[in-house]
């Protein structure tokens, strides 16, 4: 065998490889933190987006196009990740509850019970309801139990722009773990992609993504706080707390509806958020809130492509700064955070749906 046939062996086995093992060796050094925080690739999950951990420490990852749902698990050294839930429809949303994983996917709600017991062959998943909308559009939804044990659902709008009808559009609805008891918890929410409870106040905060095509800058994204039922966040009427629709705002006053409580960048397209309740990283960072922005894809200049810290004082946001940056290079993106996890230990998976990786980032004082 020549070395000229050995070479073109060596370069067919790697072009037939999956992209999952192309991309092993990712650019991480080019991720800024701040000092003593680290970044390393924990585990390779296609379109990884939602995450959930189990209560014997399994980490579950729900995505988008690859229409599966993952469990990770360690053993004896090593990590792996089996695929627990596949043929699904955008399986996006993961949430985990005595025992029972609960998955989204699109116009229904599905469970796989007894699960962390039952990886190695788990049941066809259940249904605990079905009567979501079925529009593709804003169809990824994201999910989460609230301190109050019920099961919270983002439903977002079937468009970019349109007057939906708010029984069942733009909204975040909530059921009972049985699929039972189902309401509108909050209305005029064009598409969240994540949310999470305050863990002293137990009251909801969530990402919201604004309105496309009305220029690069504007409409600002948003972070929102609904501290009760029946609150109005504006979509489609008022955006970001201030610019009336041109098409709609003439039907409600931006006064009457409730403003985000911190502005985000324009198309940064804020997705998964945590309040960090760890014990791992310094005291500054107890109970503020990191956003993972999976990045623009309509603006001339890119942005987003990184992680936020929100920092809150009095249960309202004081300030906000970029905690992890360096997937957007040149303009060009090789990463796209999409959720975020506090583990056991005090660090943070944060999963990317682009190059197919779940990172942890741990800290050790410097």
């Amino acid at each position: 065998m020549t070395i000229f046939t050995r070479l073109a062996i060596i370069l067919l086995f790697y072009c037939v490889l999956p992209a999952s093992a192309q991309d092993r060796v990712l650019p991480l050094e080019k991720i800024k933190l701040p000092p003593g925080f680290s970044i390393s690739l924990w585990a390779e999950v296609p379109n990884a987006r939602g995450l959930a951990l189990g209560k014997n420490g399994t980490v579950f990852a729900g995505s988008m196009a690859a229409g599966k749902v993952y469990a990770i698990t360690e053993s004896t050294g090593s990590r792996q990740v089996k695929v627990i839930a596949s043929g699904l429809n955008l399986p996006m949303g993961v949430a985990f509850r005595d025992g029972s994983l609960y998955i989204s996917s699109v116009d229904r709600i599905l469970r796989l019970d007894n699960i962390e017991q039952t990886i190695a062959q788990p049941a066809k998943p259940v249904v605990v309801i079905d009567t979501l909308p079925n529009e593709k559009h804003h169809a990824g939804r994201f999910i989460a139990f609230g301190p109050d044990g019920l099961l919270y659902i983002s439903v977002g709008a079937p468009c970019n722009s349109c007057e939906p009808d708010p029984a069942v559009y733009a909204q975040i609805s909530r059921i009972k773990a049985d699929g039972t008891g189902y309401e509108v918890y909050s209305q005029g929410i064009r598409n969240s992609l994540g949310f999470d409870w305050h863990p002293d106040t137990k009251e909801l905060w969530f990402t919201d993504t604004g309105h496309d095509w009305l220029g690069d800058n504007i409409p600002p994204d948003e972070l929102n706080h609904a501290p009760r039922k029946g609150m109005h966040f504006g979509f489609p009427y008022c955006h970001s707390g201030d610019i009336l629709d041109i098409k709609y705002g003439a039907k409600r006053s931006c006064s009457k509806l409730t403003a985000p409580v911190a502005k985000l960048d324009a198309h940064s397209v804020p997705m998964g958020m945590r309040f960090y309740t760890g014990k791992m990283f310094p005291p500054e960072y107890h109970n503020q809130i990191i956003v993972a922005e999976n990045g623009s894809w309509n603006r001339r200049e890119k942005i987003g492509y990184r992680l936020k810290l929100i920092q809150i004082k009095n249960n309202k946001p004081v300030k906000q700064e970029i905690f992890a940056d360096g997937w957007l290079q040149e303009e060009k993106s090789w990463g796209k955070p999409a959720d975020i996890l506090v583990m056991q230990d005090g660090a943070i998976l944060v999963s990317d749906d682009h190059s197919g990786s779940i990172y942890r980032i741990s800290y050790q004082k410097p």
